[in-house]
């Protein structure tokens, strides 16, 4: 038998609900303030057991307060579904929903909507028990392209937000820019963004089981990209854990086409955490001795470690021939083959400070068309008016491996 339990001192809901749930097991709490923890609204249940459905009036308390418990009820028991009774659910429909209220009762409703309201929120508690009887939920569908650099100063972000503007442009509101730089990104700076949410917000509450709720905390972007966007200080990062970015990534790529990921430099634990669910990895490094050196560590490193992706791409950027090194040079210390050369212009470094990215604007710059080529590596539609990268008169360099779990 379904059980629900109405927190509220109206007789006259209370007798609307006992009639639009004939049949169902109704406890109605004793009037007065809501408790401020799951814990001590269900001991006033005693030996009821724990309910389907839990209806919340916000009459008892404010607003608030209210969502501040329902909050504690998705992390605490995700299993009860949360219906809050308001005559404002326009004002706090979006809170609610991050929430994770599952539905929001007019103060006059009448009980045939009661019922449906009701009827809908048992079902969702009952598929929410289900799913964690059975398997895992659906796998992954959309690419998970991650940008990554063994050293700071190469270009990453500024090679990341092309992208993910690229593919935007081909696939608008299905690709997703996600700013992995934990401590110092920069990823809403270089799309000219001011979030009001971060990674931080994405990883807690409702949005860990609900991508609706997930979707809340993406900022959108004038191209029809979606950006979460990296923490407003170094010291939030810390709350972030390399489960929480596992389990951000497989949500996103049930929900978006392409999933771009630009990380921190180096091999940090969320990194490798990003290797593991990454289907592409695209390595920059810049046209430098340091930075060529470095990256041939990061090859030598996550070959030690057997983390291969499915695809990986090499991408130099800040060429300059005039600075003694050819491509042949760094072909030969990287010992494979290059993809892509983004030559060193001024306008890439004009359109980072101005916060539009060159695929954006469409500018015209020797960079744009090498971006082009960059994008059309990822999707056939953009590939087709691409020209590849052939200057050199080599194949291009992708390399396909088994990936092998990092355990």
């Amino acid at each position: 038998m379904s059980h629900i339990v109405l927190a509220s001192a109206s007789a006259d809901l209370s007798g609307r609900v006992q009639d639009a749930v004939e049949g169902v097991r109704l406890l109605s709490l004793l009037p007065g303030p809501l408790p401020a923890t799951p814990a001590r609204l269900l001991e006033q249940l005693g030996d009821a057991g724990s309910p389907d459905v839990v209806v919340l009036d916000t009459a008892l308390s404010g607003s608030e307060e209210v969502l501040s418990l329902a909050a504690r009820f998705e992390q605490q028991h995700p299993g009860i579904a949360v219906v809050l009774v308001s005559d404002q659910a326009a004002e706090i429909s979006l809170a609610a929903m991050r929430a994770g209220v599952r539905d929001i009762l007019p103060v006059v409703e009448d009980s045939l909507e009661i019922r449906r309201v009701l009827s809908r929120a048992y079902q969702y508690a009952q598929a929410y028990r289900a799913s964690q009887d059975g398997a895992d939920g659906p796998a992954p569908t959309g690419r998970i392209i991650s940008v990554v650099s063994a050293k700071g100063g190469v270009g990453k972000t500024t090679v990341a937000t092309n992208l993910a503007v690229g593919l935007a442009r081909v696939a608008p509101h299905a690709t997703v820019l996600v700013d992995l730089d934990l401590q110092f990104g920069d990823a809403a700076s270089a799309l000219n963004l001011d979030p009001e949410f971060s990674l931080p917000d994405a990883v807690r509450g409702p949005a860990v089981r609900d991508t609706m709720a997930l979707k809340t905390f993406l900022t959108q972007h004038e191209t029809g990209l979606y950006v979460l966007c990296g923490p407003p200080t170094p010291a939030a990062a810390d709350a972030v854990t390399t489960e929480d970015v596992e389990r951000l990534l497989q949500m996103l790529a049930s929900e978006f086409r392409y999933v771009v990921v630009d990380t921190a430099p180096g091999l940090s634990e969320h990194t490798l955490t990003v290797m593991d669910q990454t289907s592409d990895l695209v390595l920059v490094t810049s046209m430098d001795v340091p930075g060529i050196r470095g990256l041939r560590k990061e090859l030598d490193t996550l070959a030690a470690l057997n983390l291969s992706t499915e695809t990986r791409h090499i991408l130099v950027n800040l060429a300059d021939t005039r600075a003694g090194l050819s491509r042949s040079d760094v072909e030969a210390t990287l010992g494979t083959a290059v993809d892509l050369m983004l030559p060193r212009s001024k306008g890439a470094a004009t359109s980072v400070n101005q916060g539009i990215p060159l695929l954006q604007s469409d500018a015209r710059d020797p960079v744009t068309k090498r971006l082009r080529e960059l994008v059309g590596l990822f999707s056939p539609a953009a590939s087709r008016t691409a020209q590849p990268d052939r200057r050199a008169g080599r194949p291009r360099g992708r390399h396909r491996a088994t990936r092998k779990g990092r355990r």
